[in-house]
């Protein structure tokens, strides 16, 4: 047998086992492509413990309401003290797109002038308003305009 014989098996079970190298190669890298595409969910702000609410009665002092929910996300005073916990979900299905809201919860817990809870409110996203900080305005419902008013008011002979 000569030496050129000899080569030849052992190319062809090289190159057989290359083959197999890269295909295994482009499965994994389909799968990591794949799994950095997968959804993401984020949770920003306060984190509601399980039952807390329960265990806030009314008449309950401003301590208890402390030590069961936890430092709030912000403080009024408007006819007593108001704590706010504040908190926001969002997903977004791929990880290149946007990000959307899926909740929004804000915890109101209302102090009488004695520091004691007078009530408690929880507000969800469909309780929500939009708010332009910018001019500090809220949109009230009856001042939408439509296309139509600049040309009524053109028409009107006032």
């Amino acid at each position: 047998m000569t030496r050129a014989n000899e080569i030849s098996p052992r190319v062809s079970s090289l190159r057989g086992v290359l083959a197999r190298c890269r295909v295994a190669a482009a499965i994994g890298l389909v799968c990591v492509l794949l799994a950095a595409c997968t959804g993401e969910q984020f949770q920003k702000g306060y984190i509601l413990p399980q039952g807390a609410l329960e265990q806030i009665p009314i008449g309950a002092s401003q301590d208890q309401v402390l030590i069961v929910m936890g430092t709030p996300s912000t403080v009024a005073t408007l006819d007593g003290e108001v704590f706010y916990y504040i908190s926001q979900r969002t997903e977004r299905p791929v990880a290149f797109m946007n990000q959307r809201v899926v909740d929004q919860r804000v915890i109101a817990v209302y102090f009488d002038k004695n520091r004691t809870v007078r009530r408690i409110a929880n507000y969800g996203l469909q309780d929500g308003k939009i708010f332009d900080f910018v001019s500090r305005t809220t949109p009230t419902s009856g001042q939408e305009l439509s296309y139509l008013t600049p040309l009524f008011k053109l028409l009107s002979f006032n």
